[in-house]
């Protein structure tokens, strides 16, 4: 059972890594931000004094860029470790999965199922497969908790140390559960536990919590600190139709729908991992469900999580944006908890249609319960033939002879671009942009600022007509290029743009372009374009300064 698990968790990752090399200059969406500094690791040079790289690499957790700082020593390419990570991870989730399914109900189909169900959701989200530091959660989370029901001391604190060099917000959750394990439910009722091994994992399990996450709340940074919940209100970018939605007037949305302030945000789940939610009904008659009786008190840890979950949620939302995300809290919990769940009341109803299809004496309802556990053990089996499986956001780069020649420029050469391909060109190129949608990341207020400004100003200095302040521009900010969409002097072109239209600059080029006043800037694209594609222009602003 667990050969095959292990099995399926192969499968999944191999429809994943087929698009992820078929072809060149393929990359995760989010690597674009995680990944792209990493390349420093091969080159040293990469990047010198540029403030998005420096930023991506401040926030990284320590043990995922030493994880793959390792490998690059190693000669692995970090864009080509991010795609292969995800199947080593799923591996791990799989393998420890089957383990916990184990320790709530001892039969080795409890464990597949548990694993194939959450496999299934993973893979079908966009978590696992990304490679990036939340994906780092569900392996070791769910060896946290399997160390745990085994009350194994050592593994244990090692996993919460890890955790801590992975994802430490995630901490809180593993420090909530052990709180909690510190005491039993007796008569509805929580009460200290009588065993004082449970006294020990706690005790020494909440040390370790406090010491990893302890410089991180001693450090300062350069770009903190975490912008207040106060200012973020005022601000579009966390607006709806922002770079970074959060704040909605809607409640239902806010609180349970939203893409990052609600409970439920995000939370995705296939047909069968609604079944978890039968499993309190399961207990209540358990008199008719044999299978019920051997599942073993440990489950309380699901009820647990999910707790813990809820508080770590409502305490992202008074210290808001410090904690980071308050949905990062509740998701990545929800989904281990209903596929474990699901799996033990899958078993558990499956067993119970058996045990009814051989000893009932009428032919129709023994026809009927086979014909509900096939149903069943196929929604179960072939789920990710329906859908679209796995989920990948793999982003194809258009302009291959763009990146080859911006490659070919001296290091760094800053380049400045309202165009959307501005997010490709220090991935793909390996040369610093100045601004783009994907760096302009809210959070922190020291780094922040300094992108807001960078956007206003460079949306100025392309829509002015004056040229003199276009020279201003490029002297203020070492600019090396202009990378210009041929439609970008349209005011089609900003409007069009969520990003564009939060910066004030946005609504007055457009007012402007609709008056009939030019851009300087398009007045210079004949004679300074050193390199075209149909769609874009490289403008050279040695050039452009005359």
């Amino acid at each position: 059972w667990l050969s095959l698990s292990l099995m399926f968790s192969v499968v999944y990752s191999l429809l994943a890594l087929q698009p992820a090399f078929s072809g060149d200059y393929l990359v995760d969406s989010d690597a674009r931000q995680h990944v792209f500094w990493m390349q420093r690791f091969l080159e040293p040079g990469l990047f010198a004094d540029d403030l998005i790289a420096d930023y991506h690499q401040s926030v990284a957790p320590v043990g995922y860029a030493m994880l793959y700082q390792i490998m690059a020593g190693f000669g692995i390419h970090p864009l080509v470790f991010n795609k292969l990570m995800p199947t080593i991870l799923g591996l791990i989730t799989t393998g420890y999965c089957f383990g916990i399914g184990l320790e709530l109900l001892p039969l080795p189909i409890a464990g597949f199922t548990a694993s194939l169900l959450l496999n299934q959701n993973l893979w079908t989200t966009y978590t696992l497969i990304s490679g990036t530091p939340r994906a780092f959660v569900y392996p070791i989370v769910l060896a946290f908790l399997y160390y745990v029901l085994r009350r194994s001391l050592f593994p244990c604190l090692g996993a919460i140390a890890l955790l801590g060099v992975f994802y430490p917000q995630y901490v809180l959750i593993c420090a909530g559960i052990l709180i909690l394990r510190m005491g039993d439910w007796q008569g509805g009722r929580w009460r200290l536990s009588g065993n004082r091994r449970d006294y020990w994992l706690g005790g020494l399990g909440l040390a370790v919590a406090i010491l990893v996450l302890l410089p991180y709340t001693l450090q300062s940074s350069e770009f903190g600190p975490a912008i207040a919940a106060s200012v973020a209100r005022g601000l579009p970018e966390f607006m709806p139709e922002g770079r970074t939605p959060f704040f909605d007037e809607n409640p239902w949305e806010f609180w349970l729908f939203g893409k990052r302030s609600s409970f439920l945000g995000g939370l995705s789940l296939p047909p069968l991992l609604y079944l978890g939610l039968l499993l309190p009904i399961l207990w209540r008659y358990s008199s008719r469900f044999r299978l019920v009786k051997q599942v073993r008190r440990g489950v309380a840890i699901l009820p647990e999580m999910v707790i813990t979950a809820g508080v770590t949620f409502i305490l992202a939302h008074v210290f808001l944006f410090r904690l980071h995300l308050p949905i990062r809290y509740t998701t990545h919990s929800l989904r281990i908890v209903m596929a474990l769940a699901s799996a033990i009341a899958f078993v558990v109803v499956v067993d119970a249609l058996v045990y009814w299809a051989r000893f009932t004496s009428h032919p129709f309802r023994r026809y009927f319960a086979w014909a509900v556990t096939a149903v069943l053990g196929m929604i179960l089996i072939f789920y990710p033939c329906f859908v679209s499986f796995p989920f990948t956001r793999y982003k194809q780069g258009q302009y291959p002879s763009l990146y080859e020649f911006l490659a070919q420029q001296p290091q760094p050469s800053l380049i400045a671009s309202l165009d959307e391909e501005a997010n490709n060109l220090p991935t793909f190129s390996q040369q610093p942009v100045l601004v783009s949608e994907m760096y302009a990341i809210p959070y922190h207020v020291g780094y922040y600022n300094q992108i807001r400004q960078r956007a206003i100003d460079l949306i100025q200095a392309q829509y002015t007509p004056d040229l003199s302040q276009v020279h201003q521009f490029i002297q203020r900010y070492g600019v090396t290029f202009f990378l210009v969409h041929r439609a970008a002097f349209t005011p089609d072109y900003i409007a069009g743009s969520n990003w564009l239209m939060q910066y004030p600059p946005a609504k007055a080029a457009i007012t402007q372009l609709h008056a009939g006043i030019n851009p300087a800037l398009s007045q210079v694209t004949q004679p300074c374009t050193v390199f075209e594609t149909d769609a874009l222009m490289v403008l050279d602003a040695q050039c452009i300064m005359g």
